[in-house]
């Protein structure tokens, strides 16, 4: 094996030195083992300087360790202070919990018992409930038993004016015994309106099923005739459906028929003596017989005027009878009709002067001629106004307006009198036939009730509309409105 003088310098400093010498002496000259003493102190001084180095850096090191020693010495101690604290804490949530714990299951303990009673009264709620159930349903069987059985007809229909039921009675007069039920059973107006058997009944309400009452209806080839009523089902003032009554006025109509005609007949047998006694107590009263002492004058005239209101009760019941028989207007021609408004008021001029009243007729230009019955309208303006003198104040004021409405094509007339006024409750059966209001009677006993009913029909009749308003005790207005159009008879 080959060595090389570092590896040599090692291997003679582990013999004894007079081994050394003689390798040495043998092998090297002395300027070479000069050479290679001085190399090896140079490795010696470089090994020891590596070595102080490490020392150097150990000693670092150690240091290092004994600061992170103590620093973990201290953290320690910090982290025993932090366990205790925490368990310190711990130890305070945990009472807390446990605290919480017994709420709860204090809370738990009541809720239960409130669920418990809670049971308890839902389990009478409902026991309660199907006992109410009971009731309703058998309220229900009764109700669509009475449904069913009524005299009436009824067709119900629901909020989407579809038709849900009908009774046995609205079938018969409606013919619906031939007609397979599925055909108009839930069916909806404009199906319904389809079908002959509905449309007459149909065409009176309309598509919305509008509120109608008492509507007249000829059904079947016979003298059979129905009125037609709308009327809303109600729940809670809340509107879930409507009912068309259908009530059967066949007899009514046969029985006022038959009065209309004893009306009629009596009316006219009545008419010949009150007219042969009106001309005899004329003649007797203009001293046609001789003159007569100032007594038996008083009473003649007193028999005369009672006579002329027998005479005018007849000529409303004869007015009454040709308009239940629907031939009362007969005659229309175009007329300016304020000439019979001033006709009117000049006839009334001296009841007027005897109660101290005034008329004050006002009315537009160049009011255009209306087509109407002058004979009838004449009457209307007449008992209006006579109306109006009956029941005023005396010393008062009665206004009469006559106006035209160029846009709408009507003529209205107007008489307002400050009086008795009407009574709110009297107020919806002005019109109705032998009406008259309580405090009416008391301020002019005599009066037949017809007055307002012929006019009330006098103006339908010429596609007009009648109206009043009125304040009791103050002042009451009286209105109709006339087409100035061709009219064509009601």
């Amino acid at each position: 094996m080959l060595l090389d003088a570092t590896d040599l310098c090692f291997y003679l400093n582990g013999m004894p030195t007079h081994k050394k010498d003689q390798i040495n002496e043998k092998i090297f000259s002395k300027k070479q083992l000069a050479d290679i003493e001085k190399k090896h102190r140079a490795e010696t001084e470089k090994i020891s300087k590596l070595l102080f180095k490490r020392d150097l850096e150990l000693r670092k090191i150690n240091e290092a360790l004994d600061e992170k020693i103590n620093q973990l010495e201290k953290s320690n101690g910090k982290l025993e202070d932090t366990k205790d604290i925490l368990e310190i804490r711990l130890n305070a949530k945990t009472r807390q919990l446990r605290e919480m714990i017994d709420g709860l299951d204090q809370e738990v303990r009541v809720r239960t018992r409130k669920l418990e009673d809670s049971q308890k009264a839902l389990l009478n709620i409902l026991d309660d409930y199907r006992i109410e159930k009971n009731i309703s349903q058998a309220e229900k069987e009764k109700t669509i038993a009475i449904i069913k059985n009524m005299s009436d007809g009824i067709l119900i229909f629901n909020n989407k004016n579809v038709l849900t039921a009908v009774n046995e009675m609205a079938i018969k007069f409606l013919n619906l015994g031939k007609i397979e039920e599925s055909t108009y059973r839930k069916k909806n107006v404009s199906d319904l309106i389809k079908i002959k058997s509905f449309k007459s009944v149909l065409d009176i309400v309309g598509s919305e099923i509008k509120n109608v009452f008492r509507e007249e209806l000829k059904i079947g080839d016979k003298d059979e005739f129905i009125e037609v009523s709308v009327s809303p089902i109600l729940i809670n003032d809340k509107q879930i459906g409507k009912f068309i009554i259908l009530h059967d006025i066949s007899r009514e109509k046969k029985v006022q028929a038959l009065k209309t005609e004893f009306v009629s007949i009596a009316a006219h047998q009545l008419r010949t003596p009150l007219s042969a006694i009106k001309w005899t107590l004329t003649a007797l009263i203009d001293g046609d017989f001789g003159d007569l002492e100032e007594k038996q004058l008083t009473y003649l005239k007193k028999a005369n005027v009672s006579n002329e209101r027998m005479i005018e009760l007849v000529n409303d019941l004869l007015n009454l009878s040709r308009i239940e028989e629907g031939r009362y207007i007969s005659k229309l021609e175009p007329t300016q009709i304020e000439d019979l408004v001033n006709a009117v008021i000049e006839e009334e001029s001296l009841r007027c002067k005897k109660k101290e009243v005034r008329i004050i007729f006002k009315e537009d230009a160049s009011l255009p001629k209306v087509q109407i019955d002058k004979e009838k309208i004449k009457l209307v303006i007449q008992n209006l106004i006579e109306n109006a003198l009956n029941y005023c104040f005396p010393k008062t004021d009665i206004n009469v307006n006559l106006s035209h409405d160029k846009k709408k094509k009507e003529l209205e007339f107007r008489v307002t009198n400050q009086g008795i006024g009407i009574p709110k409750e009297a107020q919806e059966r002005m019109f109705n036939k032998f009406f008259r209001a309580a405090n009416a009677v008391k301020t002019e006993t005599v009066g037949s009730g017809l007055g307002l009913f012929i006019n009330k029909n006098i103006i339908e009749s010429h596609n007009g509309t009648i109206w009043f308003t009125s304040q009791e005790g103050k002042d009451t207005s009286f209105y109709f409105k006339l087409p100035t159009t061709k009219v064509k008879v009601v």
